[in-house]
């Protein structure tokens, strides 16, 4: 009598593998935003830090009468909610790391996170669009460590939203702005570095 051999078929109503499978250069992307974030609010948290021991410290970053984040620091925009922003930046990039390295070791995180993520990127966003404004219009100098954090979030914003929004890309205006996304970031890093040469241009004219 023959012996059956066994049944080796996957049953039809097996589930998926958990999670969000992310391409590696998006999960790299993401790991190196949050290093250079993180490194940009560590090296502000220090400065401020030795600016509170020593009043009359001058911090690194402060270059020139327009690159000085040692007059930005001591403004009540560096610290909207009672303490120094850059502690908000240091617990965020810190989260943006390890969600990096967990996406760079194949890590499937559940698309509530990365939905989560793509909201708080947003909300930064939102804030640092606040501090631009502010930096150019009110305060009147640029925090070099800041705009790094500047340059980051954005981009960061991108990547975290193509992730979360992976399931819609059929829908027609979802895939329009994911094929130009990287077009629109060219244009807004264009248009605030020529928002920071028409403000300050009495200065960069004198530089010539």
């Amino acid at each position: 009598m023959s012996v059956a051999a066994p049944d080796t078929t996957v049953p039809a109503d097996t589930d998926p593998p958990a999670g969000v499978a992310v391409r590696r250069a998006t999960a790299f992307g993401v790991l190196i935003a949050g290093v250079i974030g993180l490194a940009a609010s560590l090296a502000l948290t220090i400065e401020k830090v030795e600016l509170l021991i020593d009043p009359g410290y001058e911090p690194s970053c402060s270059w020139n009468p327009v690159l000085s984040c040692g007059s930005v620091m001591v403004t009540p925009q560096a610290a909207v909610f009672g303490f120094p922003n850059s502690l908000i930046g240091v617990v965020s990039f810190t989260l943006v790391l390890v969600t990096g390295v967990l996406a760079v070791g194949r890590v499937r995180l559940p698309r509530w996170y990365w939905a989560g993520l793509a909201v708080g990127t947003l909300a930064g966003a939102v804030f640092v669009h606040w501090l631009i404004f502010q930096s150019l219009y009110r305060i009147g100098a640029l925090c070099p460590y800041c705009m790094v954090v500047w340059a980051v979030t954005i981009p960061l914003l991108v990547l975290a939203t193509s992730i979360a929004i992976g399931p819609v890309t059929a829908q027609p205006v979802v895939r329009a702005l994911l094929t130009w996304r990287w077009s629109v970031v060219t244009l807004w890093f264009t248009a605030v570095i020529l928002l920071i040469l028409v403000r300050f241009w009495d200065y960069w004219s004198t530089l010539a």
